[in-house]
């Protein structure tokens, strides 16, 4: 992502339109998730889509066959991870809410399925924030109808790609990484008490991971306030990208998170195996993992 550290230079857009979109063979995407060991229900949530131009036949003379397909090949992909604030009763509606909320905005109101067009990027980011805060506001209303309104909200973390470009929208601590080149980042911030104080100068980073803040969230959907961050990159053969919820990073650290991506193992098999490492370390907390890699 642009605002993240990057151990290669940028490609230009001329470049990475020349770059031959991966064919659908070498995207491998898979999600899973696990209530725990802790937890009396599972009140994560996660969405793997890809996104299609398409019609619907009402009546026609013509047999079904000689129409052909009327479903385009996939012209992007979303993947989203909500994960239901602090095991109130709420949680779990909340962040399912939020994630048919931005499915349905998706569906009826954003152009995805257009060819990539740099000079309508800053557009389309718009409109994946818009998701967002609608999103927002959608949990907000179900929760003061249901009379939970204090305790309705959850994390959102959203990744939209569109060969050759990525967006990324956050809010709360769920997160997403980019594996690239032999080396992991961590792409989103967690909108954390605690992570707060450290940016401030008043907490240590090395004592962040210790404090009782650190899941004390104070941007959420749903909530008081949802603070999004928003930022939009290229995506590269060979790319990983990781999206997860806290109940995996309270056990699994971001080095153990790369050796498993560098293993060799499919999507599939990398997210149970870090799923089955945090339940072997007590399994706390609901745990949610995506993986999607582009291979080369």
């Amino acid at each position: 992502m642009e605002s993240s550290p990057d151990a290669t230079p940028a490609m230009t857009t001329a470049e990475l339109l020349a770059t031959a979109r991966p064919q659908r063979d070498q995207i491998d995407v898979f999600g899973v998730t696990h209530q725990g060991k802790v937890r009396k229900e599972n009140q994560d949530q996660f969405l793997i889509a890809t996104v299609h131009k398409a019609m619907q036949v009402h009546q026609t003379s013509l047999p079904q066959p000689e129409l052909g397909n009327l479903l385009s090949p996939s012209r992007g992909w979303l993947m989203l991870v909500a994960d239901g604030v602090g095991g109130v009763p709420g949680g779990r509606q909340a962040s399912g809410t939020a994630l048919r909320a931005i499915v349905e905005y998706v569906t009826h109101a954003m152009a995805l399925y257009t060819d990539f067009n740099p000079e309508a990027e800053s557009a389309f980011l718009e409109d994946l924030r818009r998701s967002v805060e609608r999103s927002h506001e959608v949990v907000r209303q179900a929760g003061e109808a249901d009379g939970l309104a204090s305790g309705m909200a959850t994390t959102l973390t959203m990744v939209a790609a569109r060969w050759p470009r990525v967006y990324l929208l956050h809010v709360g601590d769920s997160r997403c990484y980019r594996r690239r080149d032999g080396r992991l980042d961590l792409l989103t911030r967690d909108q954390t008490l605690a992570q707060a104080l450290v940016d401030a100068g008043a907490l240590p980073p090395e004592a962040k991971e210790e404090s009782g803040l650190r899941h004390v969230l104070w941007s959420a959907v749903g909530g008081s306030e949802a603070r999004i961050e928003a930022q939009a990159g290229d995506l590269r053969l060979g790319d990983d990208m990781v999206l997860c919820s806290d109940g995996l990073t309270k056990h699994v650290s971001d080095a153990e998170i790369q050796a498993q991506l560098e293993s060799g193992d499919t999507a599939e098999a990398v997210c149970h195996q870090l799923i089955q490492l945090a339940l072997a370390r007590g399994g706390t907390d609901n745990i949610t993992v995506i993986i999607g890699r582009i291979r080369k």
